[in-house]
């Protein structure tokens, strides 16, 4: 007797599959017989889309920061995103804070940790060096054990001010004495030049905002990949989107997709005000964006799944698999046409939109708006 079946779910690459869970781990996957029984039976009739729990791999989520701030079910669960990771928000001052709040919440959290031990509650925090705490850092990454996943330096000029690279320096000199954290960079204006931030970075880091449309982008004036960015990404450096409020160029993203330097993990820097008022809205409508700029279905899908949890070093999520997490996003692909936002205030035409119609998080079931009124359930 299992707790749940899924039958006849759709999977990105087009085949059926019917999903058995138990005890909030997958238990089967491919054609369960006819007579296999579970406490709850769901029947999708090829009809909707199930894969893994769609992972957003950079949100900002504690509900106390005076800048970035949001709920962890309004972007996880209600928008069919099983778990979020905060990029950054809290540093070691509140990071316990953020930890209680999370345990309410029905969407998985997980967090990068600000080297600046107050996070972000103003958007200089690493102009000041004093704000780096080695100390503070490792006792609370030690506090925080599997909640803390990663560290998170913010390496714009606005944020570091006449510091340089001198906070990603202290960063990667934490990221050693805390190993094997990954460390996640947003990249902006510069000073500092992406040339000498790309140059530090190694295996398992991740460059988020990587289609931003500034000056200081992935792409040389001519369009192509810069040397410093293409060296990083042989030494196993990630490429994570981070669209937010002002850091994904239609252009930029379509540019270099078409030189085949595709995004490792699709995310959306979402918050109250970039998802009530765009252009986010919703971990979604950031995937479906790609469809502009010549991503497949399934490719989008790994970016938030396999993908997502691999660099943020969940190997319990991200896959279908026996043994898993039974985490889960059910969703329809509608076609319709479609005008998309950048954040230039740019626009993108296109023919398809992911529309979740559910969360489903150790195995229970969690209806989005569009998935209480869909006829399945």
């Amino acid at each position: 007797m299992y707790d749940l079946i899924i039958r006849q779910a759709l999977r990105a690459d087009g085949s059926l599959t019917d999903i058995a869970i138990h005890d909030g781990k997958f238990a089967a996957i491919g054609t369960l017989a006819p007579g296999a029984t579970a406490r709850q039976t769901l029947d999708l009739q090829g009809k909707v889309y199930a894969s893994a729990g769609w992972i957003d791999s950079h949100v900002h989520c504690y509900p106390k920061s005076p800048i970035y701030h949001d709920e962890a079910d309004l972007i996880g669960v209600a928008c069919g995103v099983t778990t979020v990771a905060d990029a950054g928000s809290t540093g070691a001052n509140d990071i316990d804070d953020f930890y209680q709040i999370t345990r309410k919440a029905k969407t998985n959290v997980y967090a990068f940790l600000n080297i600046a031990r107050t996070g972000i509650v103003t958007q200089n925090e690493l102009a000041d060096m004093t704000q780096i705490d080695k100390i503070g850092v490792r006792d609370a990454i030690a506090r925080n054990p599997g909640f803390i996943i990663g560290i998170k330096a913010r390496m714009s000029s606005s944020v570091v001010g006449q510091n340089g690279l001198k906070p990603l320096v202290r960063a990667k000199e934490i990221q050693q004495e805390n190993a094997p954290l990954p460390l996640m960079v947003h990249i902006g204006n510069n000073p500092p030049n992406l040339d000498e931030i790309a140059d530090l970075l190694t295996s398992g880091d991740i460059i988020t905002h990587c289609y931003n449309g500034k000056p200081n982008r992935i792409l040389s004036p001519e369009g192509v990949l810069r040397d410093s960015v293409k060296r990083a990404l042989s030494r196993g450096v990630l490429l994570d989107v981070g669209h937010g409020t002002a850091s994904f160029s239609f252009e930029v993203a379509e540019l270099a997709i078409k030189q085949g330097i595709l995004p490792h993990t699709i995310s959306s820097d979402i918050y109250c005000r970039n998802r009530l008022n765009g252009p986010v809205h919703s971990l979604a409508t950031v995937m479906s964006k790609f469809f502009s700029v010549g991503m497949t279905l399934p490719q989008v899908i790994d970016c938030v799944t396999t993908h997502a949890a691999g660099a943020l070093c969940l190997p319990a999520k991200g896959r279908l698999d026996a043994g898993a997490d039974a985490d889960l996003t059910l969703f329809e692909l509608r076609q319709a046409p479609q005008v998309f936002i950048d954040s230039e205030g740019k626009s993108a035409k296109g023919e398809s939109v992911l529309v979740p119609l559910a969360a489903v998080v150790a195995g229970v079931i969690l209806l989005t708006e569009e998935g209480k009124s869909a006829h399945v359930f």
